[in-house]
């Protein structure tokens, strides 16, 4: 079975004091007023795989104010994992805390318990903005087929830092650079090897789909060195640059997803902004039908505000796909209107400010 949220229980977290929430596996249409409190219900799911969520916020912005006691946010998973519960802490000043069916856990273990993917409106301008953000948008892709993908990554990063503190202090004996340079292209290798099989395994689910979003032809844009041996030798060859610039100037932290609309073969940055978002919201798609085909279950998929963007015929079609697909995807927007041609296949969160807190209840299906 597809695993689904069944329940989420919130404490101070941003603008919700308190509010509990059960699900059933169905869709989750989310609808308030702007400022009410919606993509903080998403964003609390999004802290349930590893990282710092869709908003990539710290552990001390979330608090809510201004009592700042600290927040928590609880979550039961039902059906492929029956009876797992995750709990996220974080106490002010401290980091956040990952607890699985109660025993202290790395963020890390949460990737495989649920495979999240989401959209949200910052990523409007991914195509024409820079290449960090395109390259956090591949590696939620790739850590939703592979959630190791999430340690390559650390490690890559935290060689690179120390690399780069040598680079910074001028320090030119080569044995401080050498196990450094190891770690990082034996890290390199593997997320460049994930990137590419996301790819892959994306342009995979697009053929033949049956949908009514474009399809986008994928590549990543960098250095192809395929084994660590090669990637040492570059990393160790390029240090006379790389100090003078005081950074790493080469390896898959530099590296770019470039994406062209296949069927009028225009590079993405280039098309009009409802092509550009009706790419992010295929490649979504694909990704998720990718992940079923491969784990023989959907992922939990998050699409803030993505209902206002579209026509009532393109709604309708993404409405029909999540339900094909058998997700519990969660949806937010201004007004139930926005979510009619769901109907009874979804259930309906409606969230208001009251007295300065957000408050969330269930709404039977088209109430007003």
């Amino acid at each position: 079975m597809t695993p689904y949220l069944a329940t989420l229980t919130l404490s101070h977290f941003r603008s919700h004091r308190r509010a509990r929430l059960d699900f059933d596996g169905r869709p989750v249409a989310i609808h308030g007023p702007n400022g009410a409190g919606k993509t903080n219900l998403i964003e609390a799911v999004s802290l349930l795989s590893p990282g710092r969520g869709l908003r990539r916020a710290a552990a001390e912005e979330i608090i809510r104010r201004p009592e700042a006691l600290g927040w928590k946010v609880q979550a039961e998973i039902a059906g492929g994992h029956l009876g797992h519960e995750i709990e996220l802490t974080a106490e002010p000043g401290q980091p956040r805390a990952t607890r699985i069916d109660g025993k202290p856990s790395p963020q890390t273990a949460l990737a495989r318990l649920l495979r999240i993917v989401w959209l949200v409106p910052s990523q409007d301008r991914l195509w024409i903005e820079g290449a960090d953000g395109r390259r956090r948008f591949l590696d939620r892709i790739a850590l939703s087929f592979t959630p190791d993908h999430a340690e390559a990554a650390l490690a890559y990063e935290k060689a690179m830092r120390e690399r780069n503190r040598l680079l910074k202090d001028q320090v030119g004996d080569a044995r401080w650079y050498m196990a450094l340079e190891r770690q990082m292209a034996d890290s390199a290798v593997i997320l460049t090897a994930n990137r590419r099989d996301a790819i892959s395994r994306i342009l995979a689910a697009q053929e033949g789909a049956a949908t009514a979003f474009p399809a986008a032809r994928l590549t990543l844009d960098g250095d192809d060195l395929p084994t660590p041996e090669d990637h040492a030798a570059a990393l160790a060859e390029n240090r006379g640059r790389d100090m003078a610039a005081g950074r790493t100037l080469i390896g898959p932290h530099r590296a770019d997803l470039v994406a062209v609309y296949a069927d009028k073969d225009m590079p993405a940055a280039q098309c009009s902004t409802g092509e550009q978002k009706a790419l992010l919201i295929s490649l979504i798609l694909a990704n998720a039908r990718a992940l079923k085909a491969d784990t023989g279950a959907a992922p939990l998929v998050l699409l803030d505000e993505v209902a206002a963007h579209l026509d009532a015929g393109r709604r309708a079609a993404l409405f029909d796909e999540i339900c094909a697909l058998g997700a519990q995807a969660w949806m937010t927007g201004t007004g139930p209107e926005l979510f009619v041609e769901l109907g009874a296949r979804a259930q309906y969160v409606a969230v208001a400010d009251t007295g300065g807190a957000s408050e969330a209840r269930i709404e039977p299906a088209g109430a007003e």
